[in-house]
């Protein structure tokens, strides 16, 4: 019988030059990108689910032979790793775009390059002309398909974030040709620094599995180069 989660907080570890340790039994799946007939993408969707127990251990190098899982490769090629992302609030880095009854934050450091918000005219026209209830609806769309959490919705009345409603979870992200992307971290999981100190929660993460960010702990899109 599996070990009971119930009541395990949820986190991820970073370890030196070696992979990310989630604990509590976050529920790990697939998520490849979709596209439309033009080749836009809209959407996601869920693939298999890995079997996980309380505790995992997934690659940060990426060389691994257990995909996504890690099997000790970094030790093998001496994988260099340092952190290099900003540890600046989300909010102290965001740019605004005002519309009707919504506004955008938009952090451009966080961006993994999944490209959602840039179908038709953008995510930021479609905000100032939100008045339009198509325009409305497309935008909070564009907004919640961005793994990333780069860009934000706003309800102006209440000052409240527009988010989609996650439980902590992580999809393993396909790119739409199959190529690996990062993990999307989702429902405000810890990441935890491999000095102690703590990142920002957020609803909505992309941690990089490719080894080659120029922001890790946190995607920039190197993994489309590869």
């Amino acid at each position: 019988m599996p070990e009971s989660t119930e009541g395990k907080t949820p986190g991820i570890r970073i370890t030196r030059n070696g992979p990310y340790i989630v604990t509590g039994g976050v529920p790990l799946a697939r998520q490849r990108i979709v596209c439309d007939a033009e080749g836009e993408r809209v959407g996601w969707r869920e693939g298999e689910s890995y079997p996980v127990g309380e505790t995992y251990a997934l690659c940060r190098c990426g060389h691994t032979g257990t995909p996504p899982f890690c099997d000790g490769t970094h030790a093998k090629i001496g994988f260099d790793g340092p952190e290099t992302a900003s540890r600046v609030p989300y909010l102290e880095r965001a740019d605004w775009i005002e519309g009707g009854d919504i506004r955008l934050s938009d952090a451009p450091g966080f961006c993994s390059h999944a490209r959602f918000c840039v179908r038709g005219d953008g995510i930021w026209d479609l905000v100032e002309r939100s008045d339009d209830p198509e325009a409305r609806k497309t935008a909070l769309e564009m907004a919640a398909n961005c793994n990333s959490g780069r860009l934000v919705v706003w309800d102006r009345s209440t000052g409240e974030p527009i988010e989609p409603a996650f439980e902590p979870s992580i999809g393993v992200v396909d790119e739409p040709d199959g190529r690996p992307g990062p993990l999307w971290v989702r429902g405000g999981i810890p990441v935890i620094s491999a000095d102690g100190t703590a990142y920002e929660v957020r609803n909505r993460m992309a941690l990089c599995r490719c080894g080659r960010s120029g922001n890790r702990p946190f995607c920039d899109g190197a993994h489309r180069e590869l």
